[in-house]
């Protein structure tokens, strides 16, 4: 039979350049205990730990956890890239609802260095190789940081098909500098303007400018999930559901179709949404708050199209008609999103799900989305993964 999981508590630091932050171990357990103290809950109770990271040795999640407790719990340890702390989310409610556990925190944190992503195992294949190949027959400019020529080839893509011009990308990046200004846990809460993004630095001449790229980022987050029946028990909130999930990988038309939009996983979240949809019964006209993947301006509009908030080549239009924000169709990254609330790896996915958590109890302040019922929360990692979730508030 299968378990409903219920999100009955979540915690999150604040996010902050590298160099500034706390170790890991203790921005971990800041975000563990906050997490537990919303839900109401003793660590003693929880009975399984899935903890995400990607720069970090071996059974850093223990680390970071003993210093909450020593349980003796099963902790397993998750590096799924960008799309880690949603992939330790994923594993938790699967936990839960097979009925292999009744409480388990999902964790995710990242303490990280200065300037562009890069290897770490130089000595041995990488796990980009097919990325970095396709990347460079495609679009060359083996001078621009692979990250930016993915998912800027991939914007480049939309220009020339569609007409997409980068002061639409400008208008994502002022739109989340406006959300984050009422976030008090996000890097940047500075508001900056279309004409402020479109004369930052520009990193690729036409195509992008550094605002438009979100920044390296240390944090952490966490979330407490548990049945039904744990919940009762307990005495913990119910008022939040995991009412669907899926998550997917790479099919050959990542690179056989010879699209950068395919190579940064268009379709991988196009399909994984699919699966919620189908899961949940309803579609994405009746979601009312989305936090979405905006590692770059140009990812979160191709992320509108592959989630279906509008049709194929209509991002640039929703975005012109302001039905990305307040007042639209649907608020995307009220939390200002990777962009300006910074992008710690493996606390991201945890992160997203602290907002919409927050957002569905009506807990969000000044970025409350009046009447959300439904949340989406899209999390995506190269090489690849993609999680979507899909909550929903639950009557009193």
């Amino acid at each position: 039979m299968k378990n409903d999981a219920y999100v009955a508590g979540v915690g999150m630091v604040p996010f902050t350049k590298p160099g500034a932050s706390e170790p890991y171990p203790q921005m971990a357990a800041k975000a563990v205990k906050a997490a537990l103290s919303d839900a109401g809950l003793e660590y003693a109770n929880v009975q399984q730990a899935y903890v995400g990271y990607v720069y970090g040795d071996s059974t850093a999640g223990q680390r970071a956890l003993y210093e909450v407790g020593m349980t003796g719990i099963p902790v397993v340890n998750v590096n799924n890239n960008c799309s880690t702390g949603s992939t330790a989310l994923f594993l938790a409610r699967q936990a839960v609802m097979s009925g292999a556990a009744d409480c388990v925190l999902a964790l995710g944190f990242e303490q990280m260095n200065p300037g562009a992503l890069g290897t770490v195992f130089a000595d041995r294949p990488s796990p980009f190789e097919h990325f970095d190949d396709a990347t460079q027959a495609l679009v060359g400019r083996s001078e621009i940081p692979l990250a930016l020529r993915y998912f800027g080839g991939a914007g480049l893509a939309h220009m020339e098909e569609f007409g997409t011009t980068m002061n639409t990308f400008a208008k994502i990046r002022a739109k989340a500098s406006r959300h984050a200004s009422n976030n008090p846990l996000a890097l940047f809460r500075k508001v900056v303007t279309e004409e402020d993004v479109m004369n930052a630095p520009v990193m690729w001449p036409g195509v992008m400018t550094r605002l438009m790229a979100c920044p390296p980022t240390c944090g952490a987050a966490a979330a407490i999930v548990c049945s039904e029946a744990f919940a009762r028990q307990h005495g913990l909130s119910t008022a939040v559901r995991i009412r669907a999930q899926a998550m997917t990988t790479d099919t050959p038309v990542t690179f056989e179709s010879r699209d950068m939009r395919e190579v940064v996983g268009s379709s991988m979240a196009k399909a994984c949404a699919e699966k919620v949809y189908a899961e949940a019964g309803i579609g994405p006209r009746d979601i009312h708050v989305v936090e979405l993947h905006d590692c770059f301006a140009h990812n979160e509009l191709l992320t509108y199209e592959a989630l279906g908030l509008c049709e194929r080549g209509g991002a640039q239009k929703f975005v012109e008609d302001g039905d990305n924000t307040y007042g639209g169709q649907i608020v995307t990254n009220p939390s200002g999103g990777l962009l300006s609330k910074g992008h710690p790896l493996g606390a991201t996915g945890l992160a997203q799900c602290t907002e919409l958590v927050q957002q569905l109890r009506g807990q969000a302040d000044k970025r409350q989305v009046e009447g959300a019922r439904i949340a989406l929360q899209h999390n995506l990692g190269l090489g690849g993964a993609c999680v979507v979730t899909l909550y929903e508030r639950m009557s009193a």
